[in-house]
């Protein structure tokens, strides 16, 4: 058991003294000075994102979604594959001319890809127009940071390397009222082969479960109807805390007792950790929605020793089996990745018959980016581009053909469902998601946004399902 390091309340009461001084600052402008906040990336990054913005907005900001307008700047960045660095690379790049144009604007970067050390030194020689440079280790210090750029005007690159922390009571400002993330656990131990993510977010370490429960109790009294519980390994939540009996399928069971009409949802789940324990707490708990995201990356087991998984391809299929026998009705999604160095168009037609044997409902389906630093980056990959990209289309087609055939399985149900946002397409002006997370589009009052409602459902598309009020 790994101890985890816990930041000390009176730091993080140190952090709201900088607030407060910056807050002070803002009040003496002629007008409120205004924050835009970019995310990228996963759900993590979405959580990390709401408490810069909870900080922000304690110092005294306001927000838009215009990059020109903004006083402040804050991309948090994704590093799980090249195509994201490069979009945020693009867009930094980009904003030279904002700078330009409000010499007094603030930049700042955070997030996993200014965790790698390559990057930073990238945006220290390059793009000079940024102010702040932070990784996730330092995010709880970000009044302090800000407050030293607004003070001094010199750059500012804070990115330790260390296994990571925990920061209790740092302010949130959630985007919207219906649906909310709550981190359970920080970091990772896995080290697949391929994955950047354990080197920029550090160890796997565990919130207490007094803490997560009264965030629950919050947003349960406050209305959230759809809570996330987050973390990289959720399967792994524990460990490093000591306390017998209390693992992630223990901390379902207290948040299922929580007070309140809300749907529980989870991710990620590892299959190497995944339990039957796991699955009778899921099938027994009424809140714990009916879907478990569990990636399963490859189909062949040589590809998946090689990407340090720790599971074979018959562990996977029978955890499913056994989850199915427990949740008939339980909505299924996982991760794959086509082009692993070395995998063989042979060893990917194994990767097909997962698929066709267990029928999930979608996949998240990338072709392999090599991340710099991680052991997989270093083996030879003698497929071509054009066997992958054509290797990557299969997988697609096949996916698209079964999830079209799920979803048209709903077609004349009645579903218990979410209304949690407005649609932005005018045929339908709400959208919903069931219990097991599909997409339903219909047409309705807005006043049934944050509200379960039984819809009928009248048609479906590959991607989502459409419906009337029953």
């Amino acid at each position: 058991m790994q101890n985890t390091t816990r930041i000390d309340p009176a730091d993080i009461a140190r952090q709201r003294d900088f607030c407060a001084q910056i807050r002070e600052r803002n009040a003496a402008l002629p007008a409120p000075p205004l924050a835009f906040v970019d995310t990228y990336g996963c759900q993590q990054n979405e959580a990390d994102s709401e408490r810069i913005r909870g900080f922000l907005s304690e110092m005294g900001y306001g927000f838009t979604k215009e990059e020109a307008q903004a006083d402040v700047i804050v991309i948090n960045t994704c590093a799980i594959r090249e195509h994201a660095e490069q979009r945020v690379l693009g867009n930094v790049g980009a904003l030279v001319h904002e700078k330009k144009a409000h010499p007094g604007q603030i930049l700042c970067l955070c997030g996993c890809m200014v965790q790698e050390p390559h990057n930073v030194e990238k945006l220290r020689q390059s793009f000079r127009h940024v102010d702040l440079v932070f990784g996730p280790h330092a995010l709880w210090r970000f009044p302090e940071l800000l407050w030293r750029v607004l003070t001094r005007r010199g750059r500012i690159f804070d990115t330790p390397d260390e296994a990571g922390s925990i920061a209790e009571g740092l302010p949130v400002r959630r985007e919207g009222t219906v649906k909310a993330w709550v981190s359970i656990m920080y970091g990772c131990n896995n080290f697949c082969s391929y994955c950047i993510v354990p080197y920029v977010r550090g160890r796997e370490r565990s919130r207490r479960p007094e803490d997560i429960l009264s965030e629950v109790r919050e947003l349960s009294q406050a209305g959230y109807r759809d809570i996330t519980l987050l973390g990289q390994n959720v399967n792994s939540y524990g460990k490093d805390l000591g306390l017998p009996g209390v693992d992630f399928a223990w901390l379902l069971e207290q948040v299922n007792a929580v007070p309140g009409d809300f749907l529980i949802r989870f991710m990620t789940s590892h299959p190497k950790d995944a339990s039957e324990r796991l699955f009778d707490t899921m099938a027994a708990c009424e809140k714990v929605a009916p879907h478990l995201h569990l990636p399963f990356q490859a189909g062949n087991d040589r590809v998946l020793r090689a990407m340090h998984r720790g599971y074979t391809r018959e562990h996977y299929l029978e955890l499913i089996r056994s989850l199915r026998a427990r949740i008939p009705d339980i909505v299924l999604t996982s991760d794959v990745i086509v082009g692993f160095p070395g995998e063989t168009t042979e060893e990917f037609e194994d990767t097909l018959k997962v698929l066709e044997e267990v029928e999930f409902d979608a996949l998240f389906t990338f072709i392999y980016s090599p991340r710099k630093g991680t052991p997989a980056a270093e083996l030879p990959d003698p497929l071509s581009k054009e066997e992958k990209a054509a290797n990557f289309q299969r997988l697609v087609d096949l996916q698209n053909a079964i999830s079209a055939r799920k979803q048209a399985a709903y077609v004349g149900k009645t579903m218990r469902c979410l209304v949690d946002v407005l649609s932005e397409d005018p045929r339908h002006n709400l959208n919903a998601r069931t219990a097991g997370g599909r997409l339903v589009h219909f047409s309705g009052d807005e006043a049934l946004l944050g509200q379960f409602v039984d819809l009928k459902i009248t048609d479906a598309s590959t991607w989502a399902l459409f419906g009337e009020l029953a």
